[in-house]
């Protein structure tokens, strides 16, 4: 397949006019050339003739079909949500691999081409159960032209009843190596972030350390003042899941967790940007403060992302949707969002006022760096996913390449 006449987002974060090459599931050559001012011209004749020459000898090929003209469109990296709970109907902790199927048939639609959803507190045993299935899901089932199922967020159980949110505190339990073990052991390796509230248990610190080189150790719905947030970190926690919710403030004279992340330089965060989570002008702050090389979008959402507003469900919880906001029936606290990655992004541009090239590399390269697959994901590079998104200039989906496999449009 030939991608042409397309502003191709290199890895350097910045756009350049081109062309992309794939051969089977892979990027083959990426083909790119200066703007020249007062040029009229996409793409350079003699690189697309290089290309061409590439697919002309393969059998069956089909110049029409096997062509697709960007139009000037942006081609950017598939996305990368590597935390939400579902979309569409269902959730990923409903665990059924007709469940996964669908979560990642309506992500690509929307440009998510790899996810690591979220789990809820819930019962271990149901969590384990829900771990073996999403790892037979990953032996056994064909995701040809759909997200690939890279990772799982554990979001619980090891939180704390003092910042739950929308988890059920009955089920909430103290930091235990021995059941991360058997988190890890069900997975079959897919569970790449744990996440803890340090403050909630007696050894946290031991915790930590005992499973860093294992599992990324994340700071989830926690009550932690600074110092013992950065004991944390310094011990080896190294993420930071949706900054601002689910924590303390950040205050001047109590900076709390995201203070001890600040002075974390190896911490990742996490940031929900759907419009209702967090104010646009604290996104911004958060990108100043953390920088944007260490922020990733996320979009938190739940079952009822794509549906009509209405009653559903998340943890075992009746949630009450209504546009773009979804909340606990029982007190109005916010139960995820329902506002898929895609749209998050165009939120961090739009409403922000986050570039577009940041807003892409933190939805793209730097959870592909966290979840530790940016050797095959997250950046437009030869050798890579052929996983391409082409946007208009107003960020209208305009194609979504899976593995180079082409699908067209949004659900």
């Amino acid at each position: 397949m030939i991608i042409r006449n397309i502003q191709v987002f290199l890895p350097d974060k910045s756009f350049h006019k081109g062309c992309i090459v794939t051969k089977d599931d892979k990027i083959e050559r990426i083909y790119t050339q200066k703007e020249e001012e007062g040029s009229g011209e996409m793409d350079d004749p003699n690189l697309i003739e290089d290309a061409f020459s590439i697919w002309k000898g393969k059998p069956g090929f089909r110049e029409k079909q096997d062509i697709i003209d960007g139009r000037g469109a942006y081609a950017i990296p598939g996305l990368i949500d590597l935390h939400f709970h579902g979309c569409r109907g269902d959730d990923f902790c409903d665990g059924s691999m007709e469940a996964i199927k669908r979560i990642a048939e309506y992500e690509a639609s929307v440009g998510v081409t790899a996810i690591a959803p979220a789990t809820m507190t819930l019962p271990v045993s149901k969590l384990v159960s829900i771990l073996r299935t999403s790892a037979e899901y990953r032996r056994e089932v064909c995701d040809e032209g759909i997200a690939r199922l890279v990772g799982i967020n554990m979001e619980g159980p090891f939180i704390s009843s003092a910042k739950r949110g929308a988890q059920d505190a009955k089920y909430i339990i103290p930091c235990d190596a021995s059941v991360c073990d058997r988190f890890l052991e069900a997975s079959g390796g897919l569970v790449k972030f744990i996440g803890i509230a340090p403050e909630a248990s007696g050894d946290s610190i031991s915790f930590i350390r005992r499973v860093k080189d294992r599992v990324h150790v994340a700071l989830a719905h926690t009550d932690a003042d600074y110092e013992t947030a950065l004991a944390a970190f310094r011990a080896g926690a190294d993420h930071l899941v949706h900054m601002y919710n689910a924590m303390p403030p950040f205050g001047h004279r109590a900076p709390g967790v995201i203070g001890a992340a600040l002075d974390s330089p190896k911490v990742m965060c996490e940031i929900i940007c759907d419009g209702i989570h967090v104010h646009p002008s604290a996104i911004r702050a958060a990108f100043r403060m953390m920088g944007e090389e260490r922020m990733i979008l996320i979009s938190d959402s739940m079952r009822g992302t794509g549906m009509p507003d209405g009653r559903y469900t998340l943890g075992g919880q009746e949630v009450d949707v209504r546009g773009r906001r979804a909340t606990l029936v029982r007190d109005g606290s916010l139960a995820g969002s329902v506002t898929n990655l895609m749209d998050c992004l165009r939120t961090a541009v739009r409403e922000a006022g986050i570039s577009l090239e940041t807003a892409v590399a933190c939805a793209t390269r730097n959870p592909a760096e966290a979840l530790g697959i940016l050797d095959h994901y997250g950046t437009l590079e030869e050798g890579k996913m052929a996983d391409v998104v082409l946007l208009d200039r107003n960020l209208g989906l305009q194609g979504v390449i899976v593995r180079g496999r082409m699908r067209v449009g949004e659900k």
